[in-house]
């Protein structure tokens, strides 16, 4: 057999998505399938070294710098992320390029014929996990930048064995999963790390140091203290930093991407490199790595006149940091339309008091395209409680020519809450 692509994704969605699942494990979690899976493919994952990002916010934009930075040094980069904005396919990319669909439905054909041998049938993301794995494998990468799917100890992507552990944060998120306590938390995340690595650990909360010192690593550098961004300043479409890691410094390094916070994700991915190599980096791949890194969907600037913006902040830290953003970057942009999809286990109150409603002139709530949908009427109430008005629209497609139509030339529309409405809106945008 020789699958097409759409050979290929009705065999993934024959199986169940835990994405578009909204409840609390029902049994105990466990790699057994996933590790089943990847023995009888010869463990491709042990076929390359692994840097491994986990974290609350930031790891997407994490993993993508390192690749950045790691390309930057003439390596062959696969890197995982999850979720996807607009193809499944962006998920596993090499050297930047998603994978091709012939690629992709090749590689889930291999898994279709090793799937009867299992004692149990494995989950979507599991399968994506096993074919980043294999296909990453046969394209000889150097390296892989593996992000977790959702916490750490027992994701899917944990049967690799990083040489770098990334944890670039640690908030309350995915209770239902996770657990409702930060120590809970970082628990889970620090179950990444295996003996003999280095963890990069962005968390800077001392009361959860324990549980990182405990995890086993054979080295830990800690953010502003080993390492860390000491100057950052905004500058045009992006920031301009100053690194600091064990080996180096670094001045004046442009990065393409806005917002403070990211600042901490590059001396995060910055860190990880140089943790691979056992070396700092030369100045110059270090500038050249920076200036190309690209993250979709994280304050992603996709018009003007109305300036459209699309940030995939989920929570309330990512929204705060989508707010602060905002006012650093595009002051001149006063008055704004925000387009709001969430999805359960989202407070609307506590998204739209972290994004701020001042100068918020319309809000217009759309479901995003997801199982897992808030409907728009939490969303509305929320705005009318904040005193913002409203409009219900039964699309992200329909909610972004709304909120495009009424915009003013000199508004700002901000498109997040979710990165499957943003995902959509990206396509919805392109449409334009």
């Amino acid at each position: 057999m020789n699958w097409t692509f759409g050979e290929a994704a009705a065999y993934l969605d024959s199986h169940v998505n835990l994405e578009a699942v909204s409840a609390r494990r029902v049994q105990a979690p466990t790699l057994d399938r996933i590790r089943r899976l990847t023995e009888l493919m010869a463990d491709p994952q042990h076929q390359y070294p692994v840097v491994h990002v986990t974290g609350t916010n930031g790891k997407t934009s994490t993993a993508a710098i390192a690749t950045s930075l790691l390309q930057a040094k003439g390596l062959s980069v696969g890197t995982y992320t999850s979720p996807h904005l607009e193809r499944v396919n962006e998920r596993l990319s090499w050297n930047g390029e998603p994978i091709s669909d012939g690629a992709l439905a090749e590689v889930l054909e291999q898994l279709a014929h090793i799937e009867p041998l299992l004692d149990e049938r494995p989950t979507v993301f599991e399968l994506l996990t096993a074919a980043a794995f294999r296909w990453f494998a046969d394209v000889a990468v150097d390296v892989a930048v593996i992000e977790v799917g959702l916490g750490g100890t027992w994701d899917a992507t944990n049967v690799a064995d990083g040489r770098v552990a990334v944890v670039t944060n640690v908030g309350i998120d995915h209770v239902e999963y996770l657990g409702p306590t930060r120590e809970g938390i970082a628990k889970e995340k620090s179950g990444i790390v295996k003996p003999g690595s280095t963890l990069v650990l962005g968390e800077t909360d001392p009361a959860l140091a324990p549980v990182f010192d405990a995890a086993g690593a054979n080295e830990v550098w800690r953010r502003d203290q080993d390492f860390a961004c000491e100057a950052n300043r905004l500058a045009l479409g992006g920031r301009l930093l100053d690194l600091r890691t064990p080996g180096a410094r670094y001045d004046d390094v442009y990065l393409p991407l806005h917002g403070a916070h990211q600042g901490d994700n590059a001396a995060c991915a910055l860190a990880a490199a140089e943790a691979f190599f056992a070396a700092p980096i030369e100045a110059d791949l270090v500038a050249e790595g920076m200036a190309a890194a690209r993250s979709p969907g994280r304050m992603e600037v996709v018009g003007r006149h109305p300036l459209c913006i699309l940030d995939g902040a989920h929570n309330p830290a990512g929204a705060r940091a989508a707010a602060a953003t905002l006012a650093e970057a595009f002051p001149e942009s006063a008055s704004r339309i925000l387009v709001l999809g969430l999805l359960h286990g989202r407070d609307p109150d506590d998204m739209l008091a972290a994004l701020g409603t001042s100068g918020v002139r319309m809000i217009v709530a759309c479901p995003p395209p997801s199982p897992r949908a808030l409907p728009t009427s939490e969303v509305a109430a929320a705005a009318a409680r904040a005193g913002v008005p409203v409009v219900e629209v039964d699309s992200v497609a329909g909610a972004v020519d709304k909120a495009v139509d009424m915009a003013e030339p000199e508004e700002l529309v901000l498109v997040t809450g979710s990165l499957y409405v943003v995902g959509a809106a990206r396509s919805a945008l392109r449409s334009r």
